[in-house]
């Protein structure tokens, strides 16, 4: 049967979450998951189906990607269709050919799972292996350790908390009580938690969001931050810990994060958490 290549309406977009969570796997490589999709959603519900991606086989969704900014598109697949060459090739014309309407012409990145076979296709379209990543996992099996800090979920009440927080520890976020609402009225922030994390002297000094992915099935941190003046005192460690915990809590088997390798003070915040590191993972780069 042939493979088809569609952008969803708003209509159609809820149950991509839903496949998405099927998919999650704690035998499996980290991969695009849910809470990927619940935390672009602060853009809305259009912008969100407008960057979503489906490959369609036989009717059912064999791949799926999310166009995380105009040069960046993130992807995971069916886990029967990892070895699935026909299907890498058609992914890598679709990603390689400007006309194909998911990334445009210049210079462009692919993140997809090391367990597919799409890195090896755009390898032959001259696509070469980008910096590293290092995925880190904590099993949830056993009770998470205490933060050592109070911890509140941030619902409505404590969102300028929040997302003062996310401002004050990325330069260049623009998340605003208005975004944290779209995100909130996503079908995956049900699965999700907005946690704060307060100093003695009652000051927000880190905040993260959580994604569960369902009952026995890995969460996701994304995204984590400490504020800029509340940094080097084991906040970073201590709202990891809180996050690990809300995943447990949520039934999650495992958390996990991806953090650039260069940046070792984040891996090692989570090491400090009890994250362990995986294999590192590469995107596929185009220069232009």
């Amino acid at each position: 049967m042939p493979i088809t290549l569609r952008t969803p309406g708003v209509d159609e977009l809820g149950g991509v979450p839903d496949v998405l969570r099927q998919w999650q796997d704690d035998a499996a490589p980290p991969q695009l998951h849910p809470g990927d999709l619940g935390w672009f959603w602060r853009f809305g519900a259009p912008a969100t189906a407008g960057a979503v991606r489906t490959w369609h086989r036989d009717g059912r969704i064999i791949a799926l990607g999310l166009l995380d900014g105009p040069r960046l598109f993130r992807m995971t697949l069916a886990p029967d269709a990892h070895g699935d060459a026909e299907l890498a090739r058609r992914l890598a014309d679709d990603l390689a050919d400007p006309e194909r309407g998911v990334l445009g012409a210049g210079p462009a990145a692919v993140e997809a799972p090391e367990s597919t076979l799409v890195h090896a296709a755009l390898a032959e379209r001259g696509w070469h292996r980008d910096e590293p990543w290092t995925p880190l996992r904590r099993d949830l099996t056993a009770p998470v350790p205490d933060p050592g800090l109070r911890i509140e979920v941030a619902g409505p009440e404590r969102v300028g908390e929040r997302t003062a927080v996310q401002r004050a520890a990325f330069e260049v976020s623009t998340f605003t009580e208005a975004r944290w609402r779209a995100m909130a009225a996503g079908p995956a922030y049900a699965d999700g938690r907005c946690l704060v994390a307060y100093d003695e002297g009652g000051t927000a000094v880190a905040a993260v969001t959580v994604w569960s992915a369902g009952p026995g099935r890995p969460g996701l941190l994304e995204p984590m931050g400490v504020h800029r003046d509340h940094r080097r005192r084991g906040h970073g460690r201590a709202i990891t810990l809180a996050a690990a915990a809300a995943l447990r809590a949520l039934g999650a088997s495992s958390a996990f994060v991806c953090t650039p390798t260069a940046n070792t003070a984040a891996v090692a915040t989570y090491t400090a958490a009890g994250f362990r590191p995986l294999p590192v993972t590469r995107d596929s780069r185009r220069d232009g």
